[in-house]
């Protein structure tokens, strides 16, 4: 009787991966004293934690070249800024 997936501790597949990235897979299993099948293992967790969580939002830090506001803005309200900005345009 089959177990279910959840229950079973390792699993045999097949992965088809670039040549020269075998090589450097192995050549870093070696240096770090591991096995190729540690290091696979290792790596899919990490990407696959990363993918899990959400990724936090950041925004862009945007400047606009310039020499501030208008003549007639320098100094008004936000509310008069706001204003005239939407004059016109059903607002």
């Amino acid at each position: 009787m089959p177990m279910p997936w959840h229950r079973v501790s390792h699993m045999r597949t097949t992965v088809e991966i670039p040549d020269s990235l075998l090589v450097q897979a192995r050549a870093v299993a070696a240096r770090e004293r591991t096995t190729l099948r540690a290091l696979i293992a290792e790596g899919l967790r990490r990407i696959l934690g990363e993918r899990r969580r959400p990724r936090r939002f950041r925004l862009r830090r945007v400047t606009i070249r310039g020499k501030g506001l208008r003549r007639g803005f320098r100094g008004a309200s936000w509310e008069r800024i706001r204003d005239r900005t939407y004059e016109g345009r059903g607002s």
